[in-house]
Parts: structure tokens; C-alpha cells; sequence
């Protein structure tokens, strides 16, 4: 089951604000959800958001993806700014000394194959040229 923290569309005719919700992705946009995380009010200025900044970590921990939607207002707000750039950073720094090794092979592949396709052009020069004569 794929989970995703989407937003759900709610309020009057012309009149929308949006609750942060946990999600299974075949769901509707305002069907059944599994949690609520906040929510979003767009006509406030500026724009209200509130989330359970717990609940979302434990989320995205859990493998639920965030909706492109979602990523904007969080960063647009502010909320959860810091949580979640620290745990990636936290993440990479310790396999960044492990894979600190040189890779000098790469550059061999690339020279390689030059010389089979100047060697291949040469052959299918003369093959054209001989039938010619």
C-alpha cells in the first residue's frame, strides 16, 4: 500500500482551506484517510499552516511521500524546516567518509571507445571504397 501525505480539500464555495492528511494514494483527494497531520488556510495573510511536526516525522520515517503540493506549503511557511533537512544531512554524513575511494577506471571506458569507432569509420571506408572500383 503506497501512503501519501496529501492535502484535503475542504470549506465553502470559493471559500477553501486545506487539511494535511496521511493517505493511501488510490484514495479520492476527499475520501478516506488514515491520519490528519494539519492543516493549510490559503486566505489568511499570510497563509496559516499548523502540523504535528511529530506525526509527520514519523510518517515520512515510515516511507509515506509527501505530494508535490504539500513540499510547497511547508516550505513556503517555514513549518518543518529544519527537521527535515537535518535528518538527511545527519544521514549522509556518515556513509561520506566509506565511499571517500578514487575511481580511476572511469576514464578508460571513455577513451576506448573512440578508437573502436574511428577504427570501425577507417573499415567501412575502404569496404565502401573497394566495391566503387
Amino acid at each position: 500500500m503506497a501512503v501519501r501525505i496529501r492535502l484535503k480539500r475542504m470549506g465553502a464555495k470559493k471559500r477553501p482551506f486545506y487539511r494535511i492528511i496521511v493517505a493511501d494514494s488510490r484514495s479520492p483527494r476527499d475520501g478516506r484517510f488514515i491520519e490528519t497531520l494539519g492543516y493549510y488556510d490559503p486566505l489568511t495573510n499570510p497563509a496559516t499552516v499548523k502540523v504535528d511536526a511529530e506525526k509527520y516525522q514519523k510518517w515520512v520515517g515510515n516511507g509515506a511521500q509527501p505530494s508535490d503540493s504539500v513540499v510547497g506549503v511547508l516550505k513556503r511557511s517555514g513549518a518543518l524546516e529544519a527537521q527535515p533537512e537535518s535528518a538527511p544531512q545527519a544521514a549522509q554524513a556518515t556513509p561520506a567518509p566509506v565511499a571517500a575511494t578514487p575511481a580511476p577506471a572511469a576514464p578508460a571506458p571513455e577513451e576506448a571507445p573512440e578508437e573502436t569507432q574511428a577504427g570501425a569509420t577507417e573499415e567501412t571506408q575502404e569496404t565502401a571504397a573497394a566495391p566503387a572500383e
